[in-house]
Order: structure tokens, then C-alpha cells, then sequence
């Protein structure tokens, strides 16, 4: 629809995976399968319900009548009501006992952690992926000398492979979250309308342990292995919070990224993959910028600022529920997903084609190696009679004055040639060219790339050998 407003993560970003997770399709439908489960434990536990009502509402679990329940609500303006009218009218044998004593968070609730659940698993699965390409790509440069930097000033050298598990391991503590969150996700059950359970010791004449077993087999049906123990009308929305505060790690780690990446681009050092035909820029042919990366640290700001929605539903949640959750709760939660899948995306994409300079990494290494070196030199020096004091001097001016060089005068690094031209260190260009090697810099680059990624991440991508390479074409 080209004049009503369109979503960004609809038309330009998030999945189609992920947004139908989040569609009105997938809601309505689960709404049917927690009816279809709670009329199942209803009966097993002996209300008056029979296997011919259940048949019913099974063969009617997919085809909703979307008019019918439309039409309803425009009439009642209850959306739940209207889905068990639509639903009653589909099935008339089953009508009577479609919701029985459930309270509308029954089947929203409910719905709302399924859908997390659904939501969290491909974030979970596009996490990995990522990682993957990570891996491939820190033990395939993890001997490449790099400069590293503190404070954003050159420091000593490390590799482009050790950097890289860097934001790998950022990841790795984000899939750790992830999983967590998965793992105690909760139902909600069958709590009724104040979390009390009250309309269920009347349909089951105050049997606690056949409320205890409905609610059991209500999450055993839809897939789960636990309901939360206590509850107002609605689940805790700590849970949103929690999640979301999941996705903003996420968030947080893709920005780190995206911005080295960025810097590096700068430095051409290294770049996000650049097609055949993208143009830079509307008026500079040749520039070449980190659009993806730039996209990445967008929405990454997004999700860190979502987070705060979820922390403040939960906070005015005043006794057993209100409905401050409920208009701010649809979006913040839907759209943290649909953003955080937006990222994956990208970075599946820049992941997948990572440029490096190879001769441009060296040279930018070797424009300031001299000066990670002097200590080096000095022990050299040392070695052939020097005066280590009077050495570590001389060499303190001789850094001044080829800094100066370069910052002052745009010329090149020229420490080697002062030291060289300076008797009192007695060293031959042979001496320093033994010194002057940036992979005797790196310290155990190397050997701490390998061995991350063979204990940290292999195993994981072993276990999970069947859901990757994964791919992502990007629409803009």
C-alpha cells in the first residue's frame, strides 16, 4: 500500500521468517492450539467433553475464518470473544466448551511466550551461523600480523584473526544468554482471571492436583516443560524485560563490530563486501562506504533503546495486572525481534564476504613497528657493548624527532635510519631487519585464535552441523 505507513522492518529489513513469527496468522493459530490442548486435558481429566469435539476443533485448527471473526469483534470489541465465536462457528459441536475456563490471558498470554520461544530459536540459529563465518574467518588470518590499537592510537601488534575472536567471543556470551532464555521460558497455564485458579476448582470441584495436572498437559501439548508457579492475571513481565534485555546484548556486540569494521574501512585495511554495481554515492563515483555496517550500528541503537520498554511495562504492573502493557508490549517486544533479526541478516551478508588488504595491513604495521620496537633495538645494542641508559635516551629523542617527522611533515617513519646513523648503538641494517619482524610482535595471537576456537566455538558448531550455512540476500 503505497499511502498508509509501511513498517521499515517489513518492507527493507527483518525476514520473512521472523515477521510471520510475529503476524496475526501465527497468533490466531497458536489461540487454536492452546484451545485444542485445553479442551484435550480438560477431558482427560474427565470434564464432559468427547472425542468428537476435539476431532472438531482439530480439523479447524489451521483454516480460520478471518471474516466471521472480523465482523464479530466489530460488534463486541473483544478480539478474543470474537475468535471463539468464529472458531464456535466453524464448529458447532464443539462451541459450547471452546475456552472453558479460561480467562482471555489464557490464550495471550500463552501465545505471546510461544511466540518468543519461536522467535528466540531463530535468532538462536542465525546467531550461529554468524559465528561460523567468524570462525572460518579468524583461524584463516589468525597469523596475519595487525596493528591494535588503545584508545584508538596504535599500541602493540596483534593479529586479524586474534581481533576477530573478539567479536566472536561477544557472540558466544550472547548465544549463552539466548539459550538461557530459551530454557526458562514458561507458560503461563491456566491461571484464571486473577492467577487464583478459581474457575477451575469449580469445574473440577476443588481437586488441586487435577488443576496441577491440566496445567501440566496444557504445556506438555504446546511443547514445553513448565508453566510459571505463581502468577497474577497475566505471566510476570520481568520475562519480556528479560528477554529483550537478550537482544539488546546482541545489539550491543553487532555495534561494536560494525564500528571496528568501519574504522578498519577507513584505514583500508579491511571492508564489508562491495558489489558488482552498488553506487557509494550520489555524488563521489568513487566512494566506497560501509552502508551495511553503518545499518548495523542503526538498528543496533534501536534494540538498545528498546530494552527500556519492557523494564518500565514491568515496573507498572500495579497488583495483579493493568493494561499499560498491553499497547506499548506488542510493539516493543515484536519490533526488538524483528530489529535484532535485521542485524543477523546483515551480518550474515558482511560476514560472508569480509575484504582484507593484506599489503595495506603490513604497511600500516610496518610505518610503526620501529617505534613498538625501540625496546628491541636497545637490547640488540646492548648486546654489542652499548650503555643501556645512555641508549634508551638517545633512542626517546630519535622517536621524538621521527614523531615529529611524521605528524609535522608528512614524511615516513625514519626512526630505523636515525638509529642506523647513530654510532653509539653499533648496529648494521642486517641487525635490524632481525628485529624488525612483525610476526615476532604478536605475542600468542596465534595460538589463542586456534585454541578458542577449537574449545569454544567448534563444539558448538558441531553440535548444530545441521543448521549451517545459511545464507543472506539483502533487499537494500
Amino acid at each position: 500500500m503505497r499511502d498508509s505507513y509501511e513498517s521499515p522492518f517489513c518492507t527493507r529489513y527483518a525476514s520473512r521468517e521472523m515477521q510471520y513469527i510475529f503476524s496475526n496468522d501465527f497468533k490466531f493459530k497458536t489461540w487454536r492450539r492452546l484451545w485444542i490442548a485445553l479442551a484435550k486435558a480438560e477431558k482427560e481429566l474427565g470434564l464432559d467433553i468427547t472425542g468428537e469435539q476435539i476431532a472438531e476443533l482439530e480439523a479447524h485448527a489451521e483454516d480460520i475464518n478471518y471474516d466471521v471473526a472480523e465482523q464479530r469483534e466489530k460488534e463486541c470489541r473483544h478480539d478474543v470473544m470474537s475468535h471463539v465465536y468464529a472458531y464456535g462457528v466453524q464448529c458447532p459441536k464443539a462451541r459450547g466448551i471452546i475456552h472453558l475456563g479460561a480467562t482471555s490471558c489464557y490464550v495471550g498470554d500463552n501465545t505471546d511466550v510461544v511466540t518468543m520461544d519461536h522467535a528466540l530459536r531463530l535468532v538462536r540459529r542465525k546467531l550461529i551461523n554468524v559465528m561460523a563465518l567468524l570462525a572460518d574467518f579468524a583461524l584463516k588470518y589468525k597469523d596475519m600480523p595487525a596493528l591494535a590499537y588503545t584508545h584508538l592510537q596504535p599500541a602493540q601488534l596483534t593479529t586479524v584473526g586474534k581481533r576477530a575472536t573478539l567479536w566472536l567471543n561477544e557472540l558466544l556470551m550472547d548465544l549463552q544468554e539466548v539459550e538461557y532464555r530459551i530454557s526458562n521460558l514458561a507458560l503461563l497455564g491456566s491461571k484464571g482471571t486473577t492467577g487464583t485458579q478459581a474457575s477451575f476448582v469449580e469445574l473440577f470441584d476443588g481437586d488441586g492436583e487435577k488443576i496441577d495436572h491440566l496445567e501440566g498437559l496444557i504445556a506438555s501439548e504446546m511443547g514445553f516443560e513448565k508453566v510459571v508457579p505463581v502468577s497474577g492475571q497475566t505471566y510476570s513481565r520481568k520475562m519480556d524485560s528479560q528477554v529483550l534485555c537478550a537482544l539488546g546484548g546482541i545489539a550491543q556486540t553487532a555495534s561494536k563490530f560494525a564500528n571496528d569494521l568501519r574504522i578498519l574501512q577507513n584505514f583500508k585495511e579491511m571492508e564489508e563486501p562491495f558489489e558488482k554495481n552498488q553506487i557509494g554515492s550520489s555524488a563521489m563515483p568513487y566512494k566506497r562506504n560501509p552502508m551495511r555496517s553503518e545499518r548495523i550500528c542503526a538498528l543496533a541503537r534501536y534494540v538498545m533503546i528498546d530494552t527500556l520498554n519492557p523494564a518500565f511495562t514491568s515496573a507498572t504492573q500495579w497488583f495483579e495486572r493493568t493494561l499499560d502493557d498491553s499497547a506499548n508490549k506488542r510493539i516493543a517486544v515484536a519490533e526488538g525481534f524483528l530489529a535484532v533479526d535485521s542485524i543477523l541478516n546483515i551480518m550474515l551478508n558482511v560476514c560472508d564476504g569480509l575484504v582484507v588488504y593484506p599489503k595495506v595491513v603490513r604497511q600500516r604495521v610496518m610505518r610503526e613497528l620501529p617505534f613498538m620496537a625501540t625496546e628491541n633495538i636497545m637490547m640488540s645494542a646492548v648486546k654489542k657493548g652499548g650503555d643501556r641508559q645512555q641508549l634508551h635516551e638517545k633512542l626517546r629523542l630519535h622517536s621524538i624527532a621521527a614523531g615529529r617527522r611524521v605528524k609535522e611533515e608528512g614524511e615516513d617513519n625514519d626512526l630505523i635510519e636515525r638509529v642506523l646513523a647513530d654510532p653509539a648503538f653499533m648496529l648494521k641494517r642486517e641487525d635490524l631487519e632481525g628485529v624488525l619482524v612483525p610476526e615476532h610482535f604478536t605475542g600468542r595471537s596465534a595460538e589463542q585464535t586456534q585454541r578458542f576456537i577449537d574449545g569454544c566455538i567448534r563444539p558448538i558448531l558441531e553440535q548444530n552441523g545441521d543448521i549451517l550455512g545459511e545464507k543472506a540476500q539483502l533487499s537494500v
